[in-house]
């Protein structure tokens, strides 16, 4: 739906190399007009000028940023959306949790992005920049669950770890006869004589990504709370040493996730953080260790008893419900049956479907959506 005006950006769907990435293209006119205000685009044609007064205020093509854990997830919903409805097919993009909300949060005007995929629910710190730009309502749906896992090729034998011997794996300082020392443990029988005498090599999502954020809310905070008892150490320090990963080349952050599966595949002593999608989707390549004695499946991430399960969320920007067609009838398709249900086709994606009584919950709060 747009004025008949015309709208004051161009937005150009394509298909980008990687599959099920669909982007837009926004060309700006001079001055850093945006939509919803009137705005002059200038084109140049060999030596000559045209200029174009356009209005809009409305969008029909809905922009999702975020997560790439998530981006799979929504990239399918999207294709399946747009073959069931008159609607174009929405622009997914994938970048970390937190460049999600950035952009998200940036402000409320027709240019911003309609949804967040997220990792991990929005801090208290992105909802106040939310709020400072003009973003005061957003409706926050969680989709299901996804899990983190430690992974190794199956080359390889997988491991049993605890969540302490997981964290005295990556700390960059670890508790050493009472004081906090840089990490002295080179292999995994250093930690532990039962755990197998190979070097530590890990490689893990690096600073942004919602896995990240996870991994230290999950393995690190916990771990080193119980670690750090009876050491002299101000709250500051303690909550440094408690997200710090070692810089020894013990660990090695990874930008693309994706690219952990060729890293695991190519050093068999190597393990990767990865999340239980790609334990779904890759079981010929890659086999997950056992935290604290329970393996991760979609019956104990969703009850909870794997330590390291998280849920996955959308958010949706309420202001944009009126003026980008289609919003909330994404959502909508987000949590069908069809989508998000115990046989869904997300759960042939990877995703742990919520448990039934939640997902009411969830399509119950995306109802409302579309009633406003």
């Amino acid at each position: 739906m747009r004025k008949a005006a015309g709208p004051c950006l161009l937005y150009i769907s394509s298909i980008l190399t990687e599959p099920k990435i669909m982007s837009v293209a926004v060309v700006k006119s001079p001055g850093n007009a945006a939509c919803g205000v009137s705005c002059r685009l200038v084109l140049a044609l060999i030596g000559m000028f045209a200029v174009f007064a356009c209005e809009a205020d409305t969008r029909d093509h809905i922009i999702v940023v975020g997560s790439s854990t998530v981006f799979p997830f929504s990239a399918l919903v999207a294709e399946h959306f747009s073959r069931s409805g008159p609607f174009p097919v929405p622009s997914v993009t994938a970048s970390t949790t937190a460049e999600g909300f950035r952009l998200f949060c940036a402000g409320a005007g027709i240019d911003t992005p309609d949804i967040s995929n997220a990792s991990r629910p929005i801090s208290t710190a992105e909802r106040t920049a939310c709020t400072q730009s003009g973003v005061k309502q957003m409706a926050e749906i969680r989709i299901g669950y996804d899990s983190l896992i430690v992974a190794n090729s199956v080359a390889a034998n997988s491991l049993n770890l605890t969540m302490s011997q997981l964290w005295l794996a990556v700390a960059g300082l670890v508790p050493v006869r009472g004081r906090l020392t840089p990490n002295p443990y080179q292999n995994w029988s250093d930690i532990d004589p039962s755990l197998p005498h190979k070097r530590i090599t890990l490689l893990g999502p690096s600073v942004g990504h919602g896995t990240r954020d996870a991994f230290v809310e999950l393995v690190m905070e916990p771990s080193c709370k119980v670690a750090l008892v009876g050491i002299a150490a101000s709250p500051e320090e303690r909550k440094t040493v408690c997200t710090r990963v070692r810089t020894d080349g013990h660990w090695m952050d990874v930008q693309n996730i994706e690219l952990t599966l060729g890293k695991l595949a190519s050093n068999r002593e190597a393990l990767g953080i990865l999340t239980y999608s790609y334990l779904d989707q890759f079981a010929n390549r890659i086999h997950a260790a056992k935290i604290d004695g329970v393996e991760p499946s979609v019956v104990s991430i969703s009850s909870g008893t794997y330590p390291l399960s998280r849920p996955l969320f959308i958010y949706v920007k309420e202001s944009h419900l009126s003026s980008v067609s289609g919003l909330a009838d994404f959502a909508t398709e987000f949590l069908s049956f069809c989508a998000a249900g115990t046989h869904g086709y997300l759960a042939d994606e990877g995703l742990v479907p919520l448990p039934t009584p939640e997902l009411l919950r969830q399509r119950a709060a995306v109802a409302a959506l579309l009633r406003r």
